[in-house]
């Protein structure tokens, strides 16, 4: 008699206790979450994997972590609608978004639904493009473009998920007023998170234009102008935290790093010819960009411009943006390249693709291409510095926008 009572108590602790350690988020949100690091972890892996071994297969282990990740992304936002659109409460329907006159969803939840659909469909037309012409080793090809645009809906799906809770700000009914502060600072994190993993790998799509080969060029401001401050303004704004841009460029250079820190433990070789530079382990790529810089000083004076005009706000956040970016990164980004000091596993910069010759001359020196007149240089700054401002009060639009997502 002891026993059977026991049962149900058992289980309504098992509950209670699992909802006291997911603070009341739904467990999709962590899944989406993960999915997230997961496709910033095989899209590194696999970059490595190219320098490292060279062609790799449909069913590589890079490609089945990317995959794994949208896959995962994808079921469990799809489960979410369909659990909402046939079992939700009027509740939970009221504040998702009513599609194609029977479905519901979160807004955050359809990007990853649709997300997942063009990443795992661009896997058979990324193997067909390598069987049709060959190795590649650019980022930017037909079947990675439709890969990258899946991936990066599935993040700015998870941002979003992320988002609409946290912008709700709904109570447990069963949670104390410390569980319940606890929850909203759970959320603030996965958001930054997110945010961090998203920004990691826009930078892995664009670090062949920010090489730090190209350093002393102005086409490396003007891409990072636009790049960085977009996503960083607009996701540290929508954050709500007082530190929201350090904490989201701290997230993105430690992935990276880790990451890197991580592959180049393993063993690898190349498979295909020629190999000019026997490589025997996983090769690092791309060293963050100092982000954390500008980040920290844009976060100190966001304090002062408080509830002043946001075109005021752009000018001036973007401009020490611009300052503090340029300065900073042009001088390590010379250190990087050039400097025996960087040589190791800790800076990456030994690193060098298994088919190039190691002795190339312009390997740790600037060739002509890194190198601009003063007129050049000069008339690029001014053009990234515009550039930059721009971007600045794009994504500050962007973050107020994001601070109204609820659904």
């Amino acid at each position: 008699m002891s026993t059977t009572a026991s049962v149900p108590q058992t289980w309504e602790h098992r509950i209670h206790r699992s909802t006291s350690l997911l603070l009341g988020i739904p467990l999709y949100v962590y899944a989406c979450v993960l999915a997230s690091l997961s496709i910033f972890v095989g899209v590194l892996w696999d970059i490595s994997w190219h320098m490292s071994i060279g062609r790799d297969g449909l069913f590589s282990a890079p490609h089945l972590l990317i995959y794994l990740g949208s896959a995962f992304a994808g079921t469990f936002a799809g489960y979410q609608c369909l659990k909402t659109s046939f079992w939700g409460t009027a509740e939970e329907k009221n504040r998702s978004v009513h599609f194609w006159g029977i479905f519901y969803s979160s807004l955050g939840g359809l990007f990853c639904i649709w997300g997942s659909m063009a990443a795992l469909s661009s896997a058979p037309f990324d193997d067909w493009w390598h069987a049709a012409y060959g190795l590649d080793v650019e980022i930017f090809t037909p079947p990675h473009a439709v890969l990258i645009f899946g991936l990066m809906t599935i993040q700015l799906g998870s941002l979003f998920i992320v988002m609409a809770i946290l912008n709700r700000a709904d109570r447990v009914a069963s949670f104390s007023d410390e569980q319940n502060q606890q929850r909203v600072q759970r959320l603030r994190l996965l958001f930054m998170m997110t945010a961090g993993f998203l920004l990691a790998l826009v930078y892995l799509f664009t670090s062949e234009f920010i090489d730090n080969s190209r350093g002393h060029t102005s086409l490396y401001y003007q891409v990072s102008g636009f790049v960085f401050p977009l996503l960083l303004f607009a996701t540290g704004r929508a954050s709500g935290h007082r530190w929201g841009g350090t904490i989201i460029s701290a997230v993105y250079m430690s992935v990276l790093l880790i990451t890197n820190w991580v592959l180049q433990q393993f063993p690898a070789e190349p498979l295909l010819g020629p190999i000019l530079n026997p490589v025997t382990h996983f090769q690092f790529y791309g060293f963050p960009v100092l982000l954390i810089l500008p980040a920290i000083a844009c976060d100190l004076v966001a304090v002062r411009l408080k509830g002043r005009n946001d075109w005021l706000q752009a000018l001036a956040l973007g401009l020490v943006f611009a300052v503090v970016y340029v300065v900073a990164q042009w001088y390590f980004s010379e250190f990087h390249f050039t400097s025996p000091l960087t040589r190791n596993k800790i800076f990456g910069n030994y690193t060098w693709y298994f088919s190039n010759d190691p002795n190339w001359k312009y390997r740790y020196t600037y060739g002509p291409w890194g190198i601009e007149s003063a007129a050049q240089l000069a008339s690029g700054l001014g053009i990234a510095l515009l550039i930059t401002v721009v971007s600045t009060r794009l994504g500050l639009a962007w973050g107020k926008w994001m601070q109204k997502v609820v659904r």
